[in-house]
């Protein structure tokens, strides 16, 4: 049966905490799923041991942060993208997550947005040979990531159906598209077959799920009415005890 499974990223949750233990304090948890960003700045092997020795899964990790909307920067993306995807086939993680840039204020939104389809098309063939989903992401940038490109849902959506390949969708992350666009629930299920990872944060802070605006066991419900069977990454700043946060959000993700 479909259902959503909680994934934790420990760059954020438990940002000062080496690799391996946070590993192991994600485990006492009861979550069985961990992620990270950069893959070139890790212990690997390291990684390796911590996952094999608590049976976990590596839900993503991040390709290198190189623009996609910039041509001239579109070889440095794709050698960076078949590293990810030789790391990621390493580490037996599903899905490499992708940022697309800084807009460029010199060149025309239809252009920049060509250029990320364009980039997308050349990266799909590696990735369905590979058998790895990228899922690159919309974030705001009101507080987060002033002057970056991708903003809102639809335009990541539209993308995911110019590029037409099942190895391409969008990360939607549920903090970030509250501040951008709101309506975070229709916009989820209306487009759900286009999602291929998600991740969550209490609005405003980026902290505990159970702190702000967002109804997270709403959310969460009608999540669980669709065919989605992805993880949601919990990628936020604990205020408080991170274990004690981490147990509420996994309730509020599988109940």
């Amino acid at each position: 049966m479909p259902g959503l499974k909680p994934s934790v990223c420990i760059d954020a949750v438990f940002e000062d905490v080496p690799k391996a233990e946070a590993i192991a304090k994600v485990k006492s948890c009861g979550i069985d799923a961990f992620e990270f960003w950069g893959w070139w700045d890790k212990d690997l092997a390291e990684i390796e041991d911590a996952k094999a020795k608590h049976d976990m899964q590596i839900a993503s990790c991040c390709t290198k942060f190189v623009s996609l909307v910039d041509p001239a920067t579109r070889r440095e993306y794709l050698d960076g993208l078949a590293e990810s995807i030789e790391s990621a086939k390493r580490l037996d993680c599903p899905t490499i997550i992708s940022q697309v840039g800084d807009f460029r204020e010199d060149v025309s939104h239809e252009e920049q947005h060509d250029c990320l389809v364009e980039g997308l098309r050349e990266a799909a063939p590696m990735l369905e040979q590979a058998g790895v989903v990228l899922v690159f992401e919309p974030l705001n940038d009101l507080i987060d990531h002033v002057g970056y490109y991708l903003v809102r849902s639809e335009q990541a959506f539209a993308i995911v159906d110019h590029v037409d390949s099942p190895n391409v969708k969008v990360v939607f992350d549920i903090y970030h598209q509250q501040i951008s666009e709101g309506n975070v629930t229709r916009n989820v299920l209306e487009n759900i077959d286009r999602i291929g990872h998600l991740h969550a944060a209490g609005n405003p802070g980026r902290n505990e799920l159970t702190r702000g605006e967002l109804n997270y066991a709403e959310i969460f419900s009608a999540i669980r009415g669709t065919d989605y069977d992805g993880y949601v990454g919990l990628e936020y700043w604990p205020l408080e005890d991170p274990e004690a946060g981490l147990k509420q959000a996994k309730s509020l993700v599988v109940a």
